[in-house]
């Protein structure tokens, strides 16, 4: 819609533009359509392969948006506030249909339509920017076409809606550069708030992009701010009404990372990471572009352009998602691979504004080079790409948890099942498909009836799970350890893959 309208506008001041605004377009039509197809193709091969939820966050990304509705307390508490609102409250909807919610359908079409409309969007842009159809049209198939990213959008995971609203910002921001007004900046505005609600490497990349327009203008960038600061004080204010506390900070892991403290050993996994996602040539790649934007911004500099310095800068905004993870490891949160996905974006949207300073002949020829060698050394669709092999990590789990399953199903009579979402939310969707509803289970998010039954469990239900091996263990397996009393006239029933079936056992009864 902002195209359409940027093409009336400029056809009435330079008719000569409409040409070029249409060929804009037409690109960004026609990357975004390649990326759907290429995209539908390879979520069809996972789902094929059994993948689609083999990741046990898609699965807790799918319970999150369901107990929306399908609960002991539904409610808009459910949305919790650890994880960010907005993937969720789009799938809560869509989710609620059985089978959307078994195989997780709903999130991975959520998945492929931002990203294919972000590759869209960053097809157009870079069009605009460098005047070359050909890199316009093989950074974005970059982009797609590693197997990591061909994975994650063919899932409910949240990394995909991460690089399609990044995308779609960073260009917004382009535009709002050019043409600050009221309706640009509101347009803009929207585009950080969403993705100051989707993960958190979105609020480093909306704090650079921030930070980018008050080199322009500050009072302009202070209004700009406006939206994702309403976005964090939406967000504060729904942790505080969900659990209590205004920002949840602990909890989420246990501290074992090397690289604990150790702010060199961080940065060096996270470029480690890009290596291992992409290949070292895409850090280089990235590194390259990044030169030739530093570059462009002195050359603007010189002729005191701000507008140019903040659109030389503007493509490595994107590589602010790697704080995250460097904080993250400096904190000693397990590496995982996953939390630099968002560099296999950023590194060839920078790299571009390299290739775009070749002599213009040669445009075509190295484009094709870059999508050659990224093909080359990640090729599409290989099953031992780093994210599939995380992606995998729990299987070995889940299948020796299928004793507990069969265990459940055989003696299960209808009543609560307590469990920690926290820990176990990934198999209360798996056990989806023999029969249980998420208002089946007792959890955190049932706020005071969870309350009561930590105190005392007996008066409030019969079975519980408790994961006893992951992490160390749950809120439950914690709470046993330092209160013997807690599982009290409960036995063991069934365990398998580190978790444990308890049934309480009535007075006079065997076990």
């Amino acid at each position: 819609l902002q195209w359409h309208t940027h093409v009336h506008a400029t056809a009435v001041d330079n008719p000569t533009s409409i040409a070029e605004a249409g060929t804009t377009l037409r690109i960004s039509r026609l990357v975004t359509l390649l990326a759907a197809l290429a995209g539908v193709a390879a979520a069809l091969y996972y789902a094929h392969l059994d993948l689609t939820l083999s990741h046990y966050d898609a699965r807790g990304h799918l319970v999150v948006a369901r107990r929306t509705m399908d609960g002991l307390t539904p409610g808009w508490r459910q949305i919790g506030a650890v994880w960010l609102p907005l993937p969720h409250l789009l799938n809560a909807l869509p989710v609620q249909w059985d089978w959307s919610y078994r195989t997780g359908w709903s999130g991975a079409a959520l998945s492929i339509g931002f990203l294919s409309a972000g590759l869209g969007t960053l097809g157009g842009w870079l069009w605009r920017s460098t005047s070359s159809w050909a890199i316009a049209v093989a950074i974005p198939m970059v982009i797609l076409l590693n197997p990591n990213v061909l994975y994650l959008q063919s899932t409910p995971m949240t990394e995909p809606l991460l690089f399609g609203l990044s995308l779609a910002a960073a260009v917004s921001m382009d535009r709002w550069l050019q043409h600050p007004d009221s309706r640009q900046t509101m347009c803009t505005g929207m585009l950080l708030a969403a993705l100051m609600l989707t993960r958190y490497e979105g609020w480093c990349i909306t704090g650079a992009l921030v930070g980018l327009a008050a080199v322009v203008s500050v009072p302009r960038a202070l209004r700009l701010a406006l939206y994702p600061a309403a976005a964090v004080i939406a967000f504060l204010l729904l942790s505080r009404g969900s659990t209590g506390v205004w920002f949840v900070t602990s909890g989420f892991f246990e501290a074992n990372n090397p690289a604990l403290g150790d702010p060199g050993l961080a940065l060096r996994q996270v470029s480690d990471g890009l290596d291992e996602l992409g290949g070292a040539w895409l850090r280089w790649f990235g590194l390259v572009g990044a030169i030739c934007c530093v570059v462009a911004a002195g050359q603007s500099a010189f002729i005191r352009s701000r507008v140019g310095v903040a659109q030389a800068l503007l493509p490595m905004t994107l590589a602010a998602a790697a704080i995250l993870p460097a904080y993250a490891f400096f904190s000693g949160h397990p590496l995982r691979i996953r939390y630099m996905t968002a560099l296999i974006v950023a590194a060839p949207v920078i790299g571009a504004f390299a290739l775009a300073r070749l002599p213009r002949r040669l445009h075509i020829a190295a484009a094709a080079a870059v999508l050659v060698v990224a093909v080359w050394v990640a090729p599409p669709l290989d099953e031992a790409a780093p994210m599939v092999r995380e992606a995998q990590r729990e299987r070995p789990a889940s299948d020796a948890r299928q004793a507990v399953t069969t265990a459940l199903v055989r003696v299960w009579d209808g009543s609560p099942i307590m469990a920690s979402m926290g820990s176990l939310g990934h198999y209360m969707q798996q056990l989806s498909s023999h029969g249980f509803a998420l208002r089946h289970f007792l959890h955190e998010g049932n706020g005071d009836l969870w309350t009561a039954a930590l105190a005392a469990p007996r008066p409030f239900v019969k079975w519980m799970l408790i994961e006893e091996s992951a992490e160390g263990g749950d809120t439950l397996a914690a709470l046993a350890r330092v209160n013997p009393a807690f599982l009290a006239g409960f036995t063991r029933a069934a365990h398998g893959g580190g978790v444990v079936l308890y049934v309480r056992t009535e007075p006079g009864s065997r076990p």
